[in-house]
């Protein structure tokens, strides 16, 4: 059997650093076309680095691919191919007919982010398989921080008389060695509660059906991660395990069974695998992001990063209501309260749940009869956006659906139109319903119900999105489809929910775990930025023995802004219990929420965590660790500074008697002097945490 190896050498590169302007430098791009299906059996691609190389092969009788990392399979031979109902498999007694392969060493720049740089550095090979009568194509990149691969099926004679195609399946495998041995973080697929679980800390042959990214430790501690990126059009995957660590696609149906509806010439989202050789490696990788198209939108300078304060704890708390009444949060006279504050304390917007008429009865169950152009009698958005122009702080709008996606698509036009009128540049999209039950009316008028990560809502999602965008809005989604990287594509798209956030410490009986936020970074925020809400001072309101109170001391709430990323932070709490203790609140309204680099300084899922960032147009940096429920110390060199300056360190950290469950209130905050040749021990108390500025001097 003839071997070919193509390695993808890049022939150039550029290791030029800028601040303004996006540089790409596309390589010389090497084309290999192999005419002969019997001599075409296995090809190779390394990552630039080489120390990631994947595998693909039709030896077996159909394609099958495997991934080494430093030399050691990370991945077995897994199956490939996709099962459409008028074509049935593709994949089965397939051969490669040819493969191009190059090379991409280019730069490009985010408009906002967690950095503001990104190196784009890829060897790239693409198979294409055929059984003579029809071709479809398997494209791998392979990063130095893990691979992509995707589908890819042209529009061609043999599908000449196929107009339409229906997936039924896909095949893509994800073999993973020793799963008894290897350790995963993981939560239900297609749930319920869609993506609001609880993390499990399993062996990974305990995965019954698991949501993506699900992150996963090899027995020797190479750390891995399976997701999608740019998923659009398609529907979302979730892992399958069939035999003991035999990963599969199982790919979200619509209500009559389909998994996707599609026609000749579409391109399926990337399946990605971020590999590195501990856990701060998974954190500092850009493949996902890589791995989506540049911005469409064009100028985006109206996106805005920011931080807010809103009528929505109080809801959270039973101290307000949606729904009108004699405890109605959403009125005119309590948004100007807020803004007020926001003002007072640079916030730059006030976001308002409750505002539009349909909140009264089972809000749960209303989806049908909302209307998000018509408000309660008591909110007056012309004059509390008047208002808010007079303080410099704007209103941040509020959609919720419940669920009910038709009677909000009927209605959206208007609804951001008005927005538009008012100068509202933000807002927050709900899609509350269980799993499996948006409801939409279909061309007949007929009632169906859907996932909210099925194709259907994949694409409604995305279409919200693309109208706002006409307007000048940006959406922050709350039970979305999961994030995929599209933020590239579509720079509104500036944040989402898709895990269990701060108000299931006011109800969720259990409330979030200490370990929670010390498995978020390494899960759910490898997918992008998430609005976590975080900032709670008064951390128990029904008293320390309650079942329902945030786990955490006072400062591990203040590491949550440096360590969960999200472009808009929320100071979550009362106003009231923030002016209670001003000396800890200066660091929220200190926080940036735009970043020219961050460094994943420390971590082990699950245990703790440490992140450093640089605030973007300026020298300061933040830092932020945490912990589980057990305490620790940490000591992290401050080499991430620019060499030669010198930093004023405003430290705010656990007291010597800080504990979660006892006394989470004993704090200190104190001030040293610090360069980049020194280190930093912390003490984090149980489920703590630590908050440093770095002001440069």
């Amino acid at each position: 059997m003839a071997r070919v190896l193509f390695n993808g050498a890049n022939l150039l590169s550029t290791q030029s650093h800028f601040a303004l302007n996006v540089i790409a430098v596309a390589c010389a791009v090497a084309l290999a076309t192999i005419p002969s299906l019997a001599q075409a059996k296995t090809i190779n691609v390394a990552s630039p680095d080489k120390h990631i190389s994947i595998s693909l092969t039709d030896d077996n009788g159909r394609p099958e691919y495997q991934v080494k990392f430093n030399d050691n399979i990370v991945i077995n031979p897994s199956k490939l191919g996709l099962v459409f109902q008028q074509l049935g498999e593709l994949g089965t007694n397939f051969n490669i007919k040819h493969v191009t392969n190059s090379s991409v060493d280019q730069t490009w720049q985010q408009p906002w982010g967690e950095r503001e740089n990104i190196r784009d550095h890829y060897n790239r090979v693409v198979a294409t398989l055929s059984n003579g009568k029809i071709d479809f194509d398997i494209e791998f990149k392979a990063f130095n921080d893990g691979i992509g691969f995707r589908y890819l099926v042209p529009k061609q004679t043999g599908l000449a008389n196929t107009p339409k195609l229906d997936i039924t399946d896909e095949l893509t495998e994800f073999a993973i060695p020793d799963p008894q041995h290897t350790t995963a973080w993981w939560i239900p697929g297609r749930g319920w509660n869609r993506y609001e679980y609880l993390y499990h800390t399993t062996s990974l042959d305990k995965i019954d059906r698991a949501q993506t990214p699900m992150t996963f430790r090899t027995a020797d501690g190479v750390h891995l991660s399976i997701h999608e990126a740019a998923l659009t059009d398609y529907a979302a995957m979730v892992l399958n395990q069939g035999r003991d660590g035999i990963l599969r696609a199982d790919l979200t149906p619509w209500s009559d069974g389909i998994r996707v509806k599609t026609q000749p010439g579409f391109s399926t989202p990337w399946r990605t695998i971020q590999i590195a050789k501990d856990a701060p490696g998974l954190l500092n990788s850009d493949l996902i992001l890589n791995l989506n198209e540049p911005n469409k939108l064009g100028d985006v300078s109206w996106v805005q990063p920011g931080k807010y304060v809103g009528i929505w704890w109080g809801m959270h708390l039973n101290e307000n209501t949606w729904g009108s009444g004699p405890k109605h949060g959403a009125t005119t006279s309590e948004t100007k309260r807020y803004m007020d504050f926001a003002a007072q304390y640079g916030f730059d917007g006030v976001l308002v749940e409750g505002w539009n008429e349909g909140w009264d009865g089972s809000w749960f169950d209303n989806g049908d009869v909302f209307s998000f152009t018509k408000a309660y009698p008591n909110f007056d958005i012309n004059e509390i956006t008047q208002y808010g122009h007079s303080k410099n702080v704007r209103l941040i709008g509020h959609h919720e659906t419940s669920g009910s996606v038709t009677n909000y698509r009927n209605q959206m036009s208007d609804a951001y139109d008005l927005y538009q009128k008012h100068g509202v540049t933000q807002v927050k999209t709900g899609y509350v319903a269980d799993g499996g039950d948006i409801k939409r009316a279909d061309e007949n008028g007929i009632v169906r119900h859907e996932w909210h990560d099925g194709q259907f809502m994949v694409n409604e999602y995305l279409h919200s999105v693309t109208e706002a965008a006409k307007r000048g809005i940006s959406i922050n989604t709350h039970e979305p489809i999961k994030d995929t990287g599209l933020r590239r594509t579509y720079p509104n798209w500036i944040a989402r929910e898709g895990a269990r956030g701060q108000e299931y410490n006011a109800w969720g009986s259990p409330p979030n775990t200490p370990e929670h936020t010390a498995i978020l970074p390494y899960t759910r925020m490898l997918a992008g930025p998430m609005d976590f809400t975080p900032g709670i001072f008064n951390l128990a309101p029904e008293g320390l023995d309650a079942v329902n109170r945030v786990k955490t001391t006072l400062t591990k709430q203040l590491a949550l802004y440096v360590v969960l990323y999200s472009p808009i932070q929320m100071a979550a709490d009362l106003p009231r219990n923030y002016v209670q203790r001003l000396d800890a609140f200066q660091f929220i309204q200190d926080v940036p929420t735009d970043w020219s680099d961050s460094i994943a300084l420390a971590g082990e899922i699950g245990d703790y965590v440490a992140f450093a960032r640089k605030q973007r147009g300026a020298e300061d940096w933040y830092l932020g660790a945490l912990t589980d429920e057990d305490s620790r110390k940490l000591t992290l060199k401050l080499d991430f500074l620019t060499q030669g300056k010198r930093y004023q360190a405003e430290i705010y950290r656990d007291g010597d008697k800080a504990d979660w469950l006892t006394n989470p209130y004993d704090y200190v905050i104190e001030t040293k002097i610090v360069t980049a040749n020194d280190a930093m021990t912390l003490n984090l108390a149980a489920s703590g945490g630590t908050a440093i500025r770095f002001k440069a001097l």
